[in-house]
């Protein structure tokens, strides 16, 4: 039974950044626990599912302290709409994390999968000749010379959630690392003294199955983004963005429907199929993030604005979005992502790019948005960038963007 929860007065915008972070953190997290297998990090989990709770309940009694008017209630209406969308992220994660801590099973094929849906996942353990023991994360700065983020730490049996700069590692740490594969094999050698040896792929098997297991991975990756963008059409206050979204959302819903298609065939061709319940419920739980990144959203989408109190608190929270424009001449004019290795060398990664239309007249021709770039993705004077991870890294980001400051809104 978890405390009881009473009004006392809080930072709202302080209470919406720890949501924003935790909700990152927990789809990460979640999908981590299937791919490892792993009953301790599905327990943090719902450790952080049950802070969640709190935080949400303490962020509905703040709001509805401050409304005092009609114009107040329409000014909240889309702040208790984010409330309620990071509260959504939680319960399915923590429903994502049931899936090891019941047994409930998934076919070999998703576990060889599931590294595709999220980077590359490794676990590690620092060892006592590491180059990493008693250093801490900010003098390393791992996350922006390598793109590799430290999503958890486990020490002496217990877990270190969303690790910061001034956190000092140790010998014995496990750390859950997850990035670019090049990147996580610096930082796993560094940590084990080891060379990272990737798993190897898994055999042919069903073909239902294996297109029910490529829907999920690519439904995860576009739930996620959809959440990345939601956050930042609410930064942005861009209905372009907020777009983008709804977007994303309506192709998540159509690759469930093809994905419930291909698991009732792959049914009658596997030996268990009991175990494609793990299936069912990741694909559902996924869809409810994809449902709650528009509801992030919705505010933007009907023309109620951002709340100050929600842009601040995106701003401040562990991982910023930033927007930025390619300057003439800068390092980034006319080559790709690959070439000047974006997110290896500045931990950012770019989750769209707007290319303005420089021949949009009266026929409206629309401008172009690239969504979840990839390394081939070419870059151009005037391409606006939205990118997500450190303030470091977004500083470093913007220098090589030609430009001496981020974008104001």
């Amino acid at each position: 039974m978890s405390d009881e929860v009473g009004y006392e007065p809080v930072s709202v915008k302080q209470v919406l950044a720890e949501m924003k972070d935790i909700a990152e953190l927990l789809i990460d997290l979640s999908y981590s626990a299937v791919l490892l297998g792993s009953d301790e990090v599905a327990e943090e989990v719902l450790v952080l599912e049950e802070r969640m709770d709190v935080l949400q309940m303490q962020a509905r009694m703040s709001l509805l302290m401050a409304a005092r008017s009609p114009e107040d209630a329409e000014a909240l209406a889309p702040v208790l709409g984010v409330v309620g969308a990071a509260e959504k992220i939680s319960d399915a994660a923590g429903d994502i994390a049931k899936i090891v801590l019941e047994d409930i099973g998934l076919p070999d094929a998703m576990r060889a999968a599931i590294p595709e849906a999220v980077e590359t996942l490794v676990r590690v353990t620092i060892t006592d000749q590491s180059a990493l023991d008693g250093k801490s994360l900010g003098r390393e700065n791992i996350e922006t010379e390598t793109g590799v983020r430290i999503i958890a730490l486990r020490r002496s049996g217990n877990w270190l959630l969303n690790p910061d700069h001034e956190t000092k590692l140790e010998a014995g740490d496990v750390m859950l690392l997850r990035g670019p594969e090049d990147g996580v094999s610096r930082v796993y050698e560094q940590a084990s003294g080891r060379a990272y040896v990737p798993p190897n792929p898994p055999e042919p098997g069903i073909e239902d199955l294996e297109r029910a297991v490529d829907s999920i991975v690519l439904m995860k990756n576009m739930a996620e983004l959809a959440v990345d963008l939601a956050y930042g059409s609410v930064l942005f206050d861009s209905a372009e963005v907020a777009e983008e979204v709804v977007e994303l959302e309506a192709e998540v819903d159509a690759l469930q429907s093809r994905f419930e298609a291909w698991v009732l065939q792959a049914a009658s061709r596997v030996d268990d199929p009991v175990q494609l319940r793990g299936l069912v419920h990741l694909a559902r739980s996924t869809e409810v993030i994809s449902d709650a990144a528009l509801e992030i959203s919705e505010g933007v989408l009907r023309g109620l604005g951002t709340h100050p109190v929600v842009e601040q608190a995106v701003l401040e929270s562990d991982e910023v979005i930033i927007r930025l424009t390619v300057g003439e001449g800068s390092d980034l004019d006319g080559v790709t992502l690959r070439d000047k290795m974006v997110k290896t060398e500045t931990g950012m990664r770019v989750i769209a790019v707007h290319r303005r239309n420089k021949t949009h007249d009266a026929r409206g021709v629309p401008d172009e948005w690239v969504v979840s770039p990839g390394p081939l993705t070419a870059l151009h004077v005037g391409d606006v960038l939205i990118a997500k991870g450190t303030r470091t890294g977004a500083e470093r980001l913007a220098q090589l963007a030609g430009q001496d400051s981020l974008d104001s809104l």
